[in-house]
């Protein structure tokens, strides 16, 4: 019986030739991210624990990037206390204001991501980076206070959920598009604490950042992680940011999936998704004019420079074609 993807990371991160859904282990952490949020709170732990310690810290990338600017006395506060701990630490991989950006982006823009490895952050949007083939997810404060500590960390082995992505996407239809179908199927907990994998000829189409922006919504369907092998395209994305070694693994043709969903993206169209949840997703065809006040650009899922491409030469192509109304271009807008 073989192992998919995300078994094959973990049981090599544990020191076991296989492992299998459900069971406990300890695994060996390759990096771990920090921002200004959740990280100041696992500080604060280890200090008052008389563990104040970092155990590898090339292994540890930091930026603050959720108060940027501070916007009050509070967040400033946090962000000193970061900067304070990056430098009694010696953490050389810092990247304070006018380095720094939106850090499910920075990261592995910056090479930090490497097909086969294990990052956590606590963030729920971390499963952003096993779009490079990596076993990445999102933990909380106390957890990562763990992994600062030791470089291990516990996890139950998730089942994984296979989707086929098959088709030709079409004109002004994207990868946000993809992900957001999958999640008006399988609901916000379709994918309780499962793998989330994403396979077909799709996949080989999109650029990397697009499969990140896949994986980056895994959590909203309930996804402990999201995940795409490292492909020729991956790997030129990975060598070109490090010269750190990488293996990359994939799925055994007999592996064991709980599911599988298949989706013909050929049937797509630019999908919206409604208050308040985003399994709420509707196609703009179904929309009616609805008068948008404020929109917001540059979220962890699309915050790189293709998507604003991709929305500029959307709504110019909309535009010409007459294809959507302004309203529901708008609303793609705000989506995005």
């Amino acid at each position: 019986m073989g192992m998919t993807i995300t078994e094959k990371i973990l049981a090599a991160h544990c020191g076991k030739a296989r492992v299998v859904p459900g069971e406990m282990i300890t695994a060996k952490i390759d990096a771990v991210l920090c921002h200004d949020v959740t990280t100041p709170a696992a500080i604060t732990m280890l200090k008052e624990k008389g563990m104040d310690r970092v155990f590898d810290p090339d292994k540890i990338v930091v930026t603050p990037d959720h108060f940027v600017p501070n916007k009050d006395i509070k967040s400033a506060e946090l962000a000193k206390r970061l900067r304070d701990w990056v430098h009694q630490h010696h953490i050389e991989h810092y990247y304070e204001i006018g380095r720094h950006g939106v850090c499910h982006a920075l990261f592995p823009e910056e090479g930090y991501v490497r097909p086969g490895t294990v990052i956590v952050c606590a963030d729920s949007h971390t499963c952003t980076h096993g779009a490079l083939g990596a076993f990445s997810t999102g933990i909380g404060s106390t957890d990562l206070a763990a992994v600062i500590y030791s470089g291990e960390l516990w996890f139950k082995v998730p089942e994984s959920m296979k989707f086929v992505l098959n088709g030709k996407l079409p004109e002004g239809v994207y990868s946000k598009d993809i992900i957001l179908e999958i999640i008006r199927r399988t609901g916000v907990d379709g994918a309780l604490y499962r793998a989330m994998e994403f396979v077909g000829p799709v996949i080989g189409e999109l650029s990397v950042e697009a499969r990140m922006t896949i994986c980056n919504m895994a959590i909203e369907a309930g996804g402990k992680s999201g995940v795409i092998a490292a492909d020729d395209t991956t790997i030129s994305y990975v060598q070109a940011r490090t010269n750190k070694p990488f293996e990359a693994v994939a799925s055994d043709p007999d592996a064991i999936y709980v599911d599988t969903m298949v989706v013909d993206v050929s049937e797509l169209e630019p999908m919206v998704a409604f208050p308040h949840l985003p399994s709420h997703g509707k196609r703009v065809s179904q929309i009616e004019k609805i008068p948008v006040d404020q929109a917001y650009i540059g979220s962890c899922t699309n915050g790189r420079i293709e998507s604003a491409r991709a929305r500029t030469d959307a709504s110019r192509t909309c535009g010409s074609r007459r294809r959507f109304s302004r309203a529901g271009r708008s609303l793609r807008k705000r989506a995005a």
